[in-house]
Parts: C-alpha cells; structure tokens; sequence
C-alpha cells in the first residue's frame, strides 16, 4: 500500500499546500480520501486525472469536499466523452450537497458522473482495501478511517476532537495520519480539531508506528506543533505532513 499526501493544509489552501487529500494505492487501485479545495490541481502532479478508482469524504466542509466540483466538471466533460462513473462514499447527505455546491438540480445532480455511497462502519470492502469507519466529534457528520491490505494498516482521523473512538480505530497502525489544527493555548474550543500534543497522546495510546501531523492551519508555526507533539510522550517516529510524501506499508 503506497500513501502520498497530496494535500495536507487545514481549514483553508496555504501557500506550500492544498486543502485535506491522500491517494492510497495498492494493486493498480487508487483510492482519494478526501479531495479539498485546490487539491484537484496538485493531484495531476502525482496521479493521471482519470487514474482515479474510488474517493471517500470524511465529512462536507469545504476543506475535505469542494473539489470534487472541479473533477465532476473533469469526468463529465473530458473531450472523448463522459467517463465511467466511480464510487464516491461519503455522508449521507453528500449528493445533495455537492449538487447545490456547483448549482445543480438535485437530480439527477453529479449522479451521472459519480455512483455516491453513504460512509458505513464497515469493515468492508473498496477495491482491494478492508475500510472501517469511525464517527467522530465535530460540528457536522465526519468520519475517521482505517484502511487495511496485505497486513499493514494506514489510519486517518479526518477531523475530530479528543475521540476513544479515534484511539481504537488507529489501533496498532503502521501509520497515523492525525489532525493536528490547534497549537495548545487556553480555552480552546471542544469536540473540533485536536492540538498537535493531544495527536501524540492519540498515536501513544493506539500504540501506532508512525505518526504524521496533518490538517496544519497555515497560520500556525508547523515546527512549533512539532515540538508540541514530541513532548506528547509518544516515542515513534513523528514528522509533518507535506505535499507529495509518500510511505510505502
């Protein structure tokens, strides 16, 4: 399983990096999680444009969706002719809301260019991946993920606040791609994003492989939530996620 970060940047696109999107790959498959705002673009770097597989929303802010606009217009419209419709899992409500995002009707919406599936807990199967999912604590519906094939594990929180569910689904993965949006300071809002030491204090208890920050707000100091996740008492391996860092599992 190959994993490359295609876009790592939180809330909103930064100057170094898109919005949330990660291209999974085993098999000859490639799977997005998530495809937020500019990632459409930096993906082409990394990936045919119509090499894509499947995509999975962790929830429908802006920052983990909106460019799946720019590849219904990409799919629908490709000079040779629509292309075959791809799964696109997601949050129940995803087609309505995709629709409306570009000021389509709601039907038939992007249906004829994506064959939507709302997000179960799985495991089940997506290609040649196991995925199970997880709810998460944030203002909308939003899920983590754990993707399993040939024994090794990726595990992505999407965005969440503190979660035991969190702790669970990522445990024992060979990899942690874990939101890292706030630096610590007081008063903090609860059940949002965690800081980048609450993201080490997550990898330590699910007893994980590698941790890597991602979800970085561009307004904060990158190598400061670094020194904040290090003192978190996890002792793996941790970095910061950046545009086109690729693991291999």
């Amino acid at each position: 399983m190959r994993v490359t970060v295609i876009g790592c940047s939180g809330s909103f696109p930064g100057p170094e990096s898109p919005a949330s999107c990660y291209l999974i790959q085993a098999e000859g498959f490639s799977l997005l999680l998530d495809l937020g705002n500019g990632a459409l673009g930096t993906l082409q770097r990394f990936q045919p444009l119509y090499e894509i597989d499947a995509i999975c929303l962790s929830h429908l802010h802006a920052d983990h969706c909106l460019d799946l606009c720019g590849y219904w217009v990409a799919r629908t419209y490709c000079p040779d002719g629509p292309l075959p419709r791809i799964p696109v899992h997601g949050p129940a409500d995803t087609p309505r809301r995709m629709a409306r995002a570009y000021d389509l009707e709601p039907e038939p919406g992007m249906s004829g260019t994506f064959d939507f599936h709302t997000l179960r807990r799985g495991p089940y199967e997506i290609g040649p991946f196991r995925v199970t999912t997880a709810l998460m604590p944030h203002p909308v519906e939003a899920f983590a993920f754990r993707i399993e094939y040939g024994g090794r594990v990726l595990a992505y929180s999407g965005d969440t606040g503190p979660s035991t569910e969190l702790v669970e689904l990522a445990r024992g993965a060979d990899l942690f791609l874990c939101e890292a949006s706030f630096l610590d300071q007081p008063d903090l809002p609860g059940d949002l994003h965690l800081t980048a030491r609450e993201a080490g204090e997550h990898a330590a208890r699910a007893e994980v492989g590698r941790l890597v920050l991602t979800h970085l707000v561009p307004w904060n100091d990158a190598q400061r939530s670094l020194v904040e996740a290090k003192a978190s008492g996890f002792d793996g391996d941790i970095e910061l996620a950046s545009v086109g860092l690729s693991f291999q599992l």
